[in-house]
């Protein structure tokens, strides 16, 4: 048998990216092979292809995508030829028509749930489940300051952290950026292109501050992020799509009023089965009650998956992006 896939010989532009057929063998003992509807696009693919993040080549790329149980191996007995089925997880390559993948790492999709809405959806909304749920869990009326919030993740923290009773404080670039933040459950939304954030955070806290920022942008803004933070404030970093982060001093953040500071994955909070199950099940559980709804932006066929890349890093998309093989 015979399937399409997206491969990396190297890292660097999104050009190293070609499109191969390959054979595809029938699935190991603890494997299922899934037939893919639809992958999800994440900026996690980027880190990867670019180097930024090491990957072991050659290699696969994609982390998310749903589909259709096409077969099982000999010792897999939670799913069955014709499940409907997802993922979002390690091992990479969902850059594919056909693939082979550990059962442990893929979850049930529910009946009410489409395949686009989930490819858009699993892997920003375990992000945004462990962010705001996990690793610091936010409160009714808490302010809380999110960058990027115009975003695939940003957009979705909005819903979430609203569908809570929190108060998210949106920061991004652009009347569409802000727009699309403000309609997705944000109170206020700083466009740090009009505005000095950390002037704005101080007005909006009465010169408090808030108790956590999440930061996926790294390089250029964690300076000032640290600013807007009130005391024992908690500093999550969770990407680098402006560049790589400085080093983190630890006295800056005893200076600044006893900071903390973490840089969570959702490798880390999904390694257990257990866990991975229960952020898959909120996910679903919050698309199905409508507290979140994803914006399909753009959808791009399998073999454009290099006008993906290009697309997403000149600033040309909007919302979420999938892939269709």
């Amino acid at each position: 048998m015979k399937t399409r896939v997206i491969t990396l010989e190297k890292q660097g532009p999104a050009s190293v990216m070609s499109l191969e057929t390959v054979d595809i063998h029938q699935p190991s003992p603890n494997e299922v092979q899934i037939k893919q509807n639809v992958i999800g696009f994440n900026y996690m693919d980027i880190y990867q292809r670019s180097g930024l993040y090491p990957l072991e080549l050659p290699s696969g790329i994609g982390l998310e995508a749903s589909g259709i149980i096409n077969a099982v191996g000999e010792s897999v007995t939670e799913f069955k030829e014709g499940d409907r089925v997802a993922y979002a997880t390690a091992p990479q390559g969902a850059y594919a028509e056909y693939r082979n993948f550990p059962a442990s790492r893929v979850v049930h999709l529910p009946d009410n749930i489409s395949d686009e809405q989930c490819a858009a959806t699993l892997f920003k909304g375990m992000t945004v489940e462990y962010l705001l749920n996990r690793c610091y869990n936010t409160k009714k009326d808490e302010k809380v300051l999110f960058l990027g919030s115009g975003g695939g993740v940003g957009t979705l923290a909005g819903q979430w952290g609203n569908s809570k009773g929190s108060y998210m404080i949106g920061v991004d670039g652009g009347d569409e950026k802000c727009e699309l933040a403000r309609k997705s459950g944000y109170s206020e939304v700083i466009d740090f292109t009009k505005e000095d954030v950390v002037d704005r955070v101080k007005e909006i806290t009465d010169g408090v501050g808030v108790p956590v920022v999440y930061d996926p942008i790294g390089g250029p803004t964690y300076e000032q992020t640290l600013d807007c933070l009130a005391a024992r404030g908690y500093f999550i970093s969770f990407g680098t799509t402006g560049g790589p982060m400085p080093a983190v001093d630890p006295p800056i953040l005893q200076k600044r009023d006893s900071l903390y500071f973490t840089r969570p994955t959702v490798a880390t909070y999904t390694a257990k089965r257990e866990d991975l199950v229960l952020s898959a099940s909120s996910v679903f559980d919050m698309i199905s009650s409508g507290d979140i709804v994803v914006e399909i932006g753009q959808r791009y066929a399998l073999e454009e998956a290099v006008k993906t890349h290009e697309d997403t890093e000149s600033g040309l998309t909007k919302g979420s992006s999938i892939l269709i093989p």
